[in-house]
């Protein structure tokens, strides 16, 4: 396991009681699969947002969006993607995903 300086998210989160699964997600998904020389991060972020975003997984995408704003993507980007995705994966999709993203900027604004 990578030794950190700070507990990353997903330590902070469980790694109580999970800390093999923050063993992967630090070095297979977010030191492995992200640091890939294939996609760039910032298209990445985007395809991990549209996922989200399309599979109604709210509980991830605060982190998602920051991460994507941190990689480039803008709030505008993000905003023509959510209103995109509306029609193919869902309208409550697509609104829960702005009214989520309305948050995150809002917070990074404070």
């Amino acid at each position: 396991m990578t030794e950190r300086k700070t507990p990353s998210a997903a330590a902070k989160s469980v790694g109580d009681i999970a800390p093999k699964l923050v063993q992967l997600t630090d070095d297979v998904l977010f030191g492995d699969i992200w640091e890939r020389p294939g996609l760039s991060k910032r298209d990445r972020s985007m395809i991990t947002v549209a996922t989200l975003v399309s599979l109604y997984r709210s509980n991830e995408l605060p982190f998602h969006l920051n991460r994507a704003l941190d990689n480039g993507v803008t709030e505008q980007e993000l905003i023509e993607m959510m209103t995109h995705l509306a029609f193919y994966a869902g309208w409550p999709c697509g609104m829960t995903a702005i009214t989520t993203a309305r948050d995150v900027f809002q917070s990074r604004r404070e």
